[in-house]
């Protein structure tokens, strides 16, 4: 049996989520002998290319680079499986075919931002969140032909608090991974891992999908309870952020707020009321939902405060 340190690994991964446990191993002195990430891609105005923030990590450290433009193509799944690998690590990635995950001796487990077998899919901290959970995350597992189904191997539970938002929760999840992706290697090369499959850790229960998220999704219903409201923006702040529009060519992208039991009967649903100075509430199915920070198209993000200095008659708009 290897030490933990002698492991052959291999890495995949792409965006900020995946940096964070790759630079533990490399300055915990795992032998790290690849990293595999999404090739460079040409945006904005002026096409720059954009290199992963993985790839623009392992640059840094020196570790040697794959970028292949096809997981299944012969020349990559040769070049993989030279590289001797004990070890799979897949964080925030793309879907591994089986010649790839089956290839490291000790099979490949993933980082995945919720307690499987409940949130499986591309969204799981969005979800979480906008479904009104307390508690997420994180869990290693074992890939398998299944997407997000295979045995899983270590859990850390994180709380929910109500001021977190996307980005703060990502932000714990993320810290709290890196500790548990070196806890699961050092497990397994110890043979101290008993996966365990989803299967025996359901019972019953009701799975909660976490797809991915949408346009629609984003969109905010002012017809909902405030509760549901609060959560969905939440759930989608600072990106992609919740929107409502003021018609047809003017929309607001909503990043904080808060609820107030508040009612005004015979208001319609989407009506605005404001002092024009200080606040803008939009008037849902059980009170009132205060924005705080927003963005209209065309303009900054900026506070509610920032925005009335220069938006007049607020009131003379509803949300749709």
């Amino acid at each position: 049996m290897k030490q933990a340190k002698d492991l052959r690994i291999v890495y995949m991964g792409t965006p900020d989520f995946a940096v964070a446990p790759l630079r533990a191993l490399v300055e915990g002195g795992y032998n790290v002998v690849a990293v595999i990430t999404t090739p460079d891609k040409p945006s904005g105005r002026g096409l720059k290319v954009n290199e992963s923030a993985v790839k623009r990590y392992a640059m840094e450290v020196g570790l040697p680079i794959m970028q292949p433009e096809k997981l299944r193509d012969e020349q990559f799944v040769a070049d993989f499986k030279a590289l001797d690998a004990d070890l799979g690590i897949v964080i925030a990635f793309r879907m591994l075919p089986e010649i790839i995950w089956a290839a490291p001796k000790m099979g490949t487990f993933n980082l995945h931002a919720s307690l499987l077998p409940q949130y499986r899919g591309a969204a799981p901290i969005n979800r979480a969140i906008m479904n009104g959970e307390t508690v997420t995350g994180v869990t290693t597992f074992l890939l398998n032909p299944q997407i997000d189904e295979g045995a899983v191997l270590g859990q850390v539970k994180v709380e929910i608090e109500p001021a977190d938002n996307v980005g703060t929760l990502h932000d714990k999840l993320m810290n709290v991974g890196v500790d548990l992706v070196l806890d699961t290697v050092e497990k397994l090369a110890a043979g101290d891992c008993t996966p365990i499959e989803q299967e025996d850790m359901i019972e019953g229960a009701e799975l909660k999908p976490a797809p991915k998220i949408f346009k629609e999704d984003c969109h905010v219903d002012f017809s909902r309870t405030g509760v549901e409201i609060i959560n969905q923006i939440r759930g989608l702040s600072p990106y992609p952020a919740a929107w409502g529009a003021l018609g047809e060519n003017l929309t607001v992208k909503i990043f904080e707020a808060t609820f107030s039991a508040e009612k005004h009967e015979g208001v319609e649903v989407g009506t605005i009321l404001s002092d024009d100075k200080h606040y803008i509430k939009v008037v849902c199915a059980d009170g009132v939902v205060d924005i705080k920070e927003l963005q209209v198209s065309g303009k900054k993000r900026m506070t509610t405060e920032e925005l009335l200095r220069g938006f007049r008659n607020p009131t003379s708009y509803r949300f749709f």
